[in-house]
């Protein structure tokens, strides 16, 4: 008898911090949409706590750092969500974004080439990345 109220007493744990965990990211994007970062921020991070290997949160993490031009911070955002969701397109993207800015063409290109074998709904990037690698080809041969 005891073994089942404590197997219920976890199972029922487990649930109310699942919910938690995505009332924390849902609260956390519907903040970020609203533009008051800060809060979505530190409810981002406490998602992170409960579930730290949600990628989401740390891309939208990433998109936070960007919009407060800490780019240290974006970019180690970015890898994180890279590494925990390779084929993540719009992490791809922002980092390609900072290597581009960052004037790292071989990076970027490289990056690009990855960022072809994963695009599914985010294909139409491509021609501006390649618009931009031109670019800078082209002021790099004058």
């Amino acid at each position: 008898m005891r073994y089942l109220i404590l197997i219920i007493t976890l199972f029922l744990f487990t649930i109310i911090a699942k919910a938690n965990e995505n009332n924390f990211f849902n609260e956390a994007k519907d903040l970020f949409e609203k533009e008051k970062y800060e809060d979505s921020k530190f409810l981002f991070h406490r998602n992170i706590v409960y579930n730290p290997k949600d990628s989401e949160s740390y891309l939208y993490l990433a998109k936070i750092f960007k919009i407060e031009e800490d780019i240290r911070q974006e970019e180690k955002n970015i890898k994180t969500t890279l590494l925990l969701d390779p084929k993540n397109e719009e992490a791809m993207f922002l980092l390609i974004d900072i290597e581009l800015e960052r004037s790292n063409f071989s990076k970027a290109n490289e990056l690009s080439k990855d960022f072809k074998k994963i695009c599914v709904e985010m294909c139409e990037k491509i021609a501006a990345i390649e618009s931009r690698l031109k670019d800078f080809e082209r002021k790099d041969a004058s």
